[in-house]
């Protein structure tokens, strides 16, 4: 697909307003529709727009122009520029700038990151608040010139870098980490939910009366044998 002109709309106004050319060599010249062409045309599409001469800009011809009127099936061309602008090189990517009246946070946030995320790596860090390696050796060896006065700040708070970019490297590190297996340490104390918790009661138990104890047999002989022993044990003692 060949390159459009600048501002099709603004162009197709003027080829609709000042040419004979048919919708459809408008709208293979502009990358637009033809009924959107025919819109312009009956002023319901681009009615505030004011119409661009491609010729005046250096997008069309009038040769070209005339051609096409003379032949419906022509398809518009569009001209060659004649000033070739450079190639632009891509360039590579420096750290991350710091503004002038955050640069004194640097420290603060370096300390943040070394205590509550020690899996990042100087890079990672170095990316996210756009330090030097030696700052970030100087912060965790407590050799910093200012290290008595620092205290540990969340660089997204203070604007070093986002959210985002902070949850990335924390991911991308965890990742290069070994997974370590659990131990196992032996049993340990039930916790305290479970220690204290009230007795259940199964709602399906026997709600039922309870049976009585079943009672031991009694021997009726020994039991008047026994009586009349104490009996003539006190007509004895009389």
């Amino acid at each position: 697909m060949s390159q459009g002109p600048l501002m099709p709309k603004a162009t197709a106004v003027w080829l609709v307003e000042n040419t004979s050319l048919s919708f459809d060599q408008i709208a293979d010249f502009c990358k637009l529709h033809p009924l959107e062409v025919k819109g312009i045309a009956d002023g319901e599409v681009a009615a505030g727009i004011k119409g661009l001469d491609p010729v005046t800009t250096g997008q069309l011809t009038r040769e070209e122009i005339e051609k096409a009127q003379a032949d419906p099936n022509h398809h518009l061309r569009l001209a060659e520029s004649r000033v070739k602008l450079p190639e632009q090189k891509r360039v590579k990517k420096g750290p991350r700038y710091t503004p002038v009246s955050r640069r004194h946070d640097r420290p603060n946030a370096i300390l943040w990151l070394v205590r509550n995320h020690p899996e990042l790596k100087d890079a990672q860090i170095m990316r996210l608040v756009g330090t030097t390696k030696t700052t970030i050796q100087q912060v965790r060896e407590r050799t910093h010139w200012n290290s008595a006065s620092l205290s540990p700040m969340d660089p997204v708070t203070l604007g070093l870098c986002s959210q985002i970019d902070l949850d990335f490297e924390v991911q991308r590190a965890a990742k290069d980490r070994p997974h370590v297996e659990a131990q196992d340490h032996g049993g340990t104390l039930m916790p305290a939910e479970v220690s204290t918790a009230p007795e259940r009661v199964d709602p399906f138990a026997d709600m039922s009366r309870p049976k009585p104890a079943q009672e031991e047999s009694i021997d009726v002989n020994s039991v008047f044998a026994k009586l009349k022993q104490l009996k003539r044990d006190d007509e004895d003692e009389e």
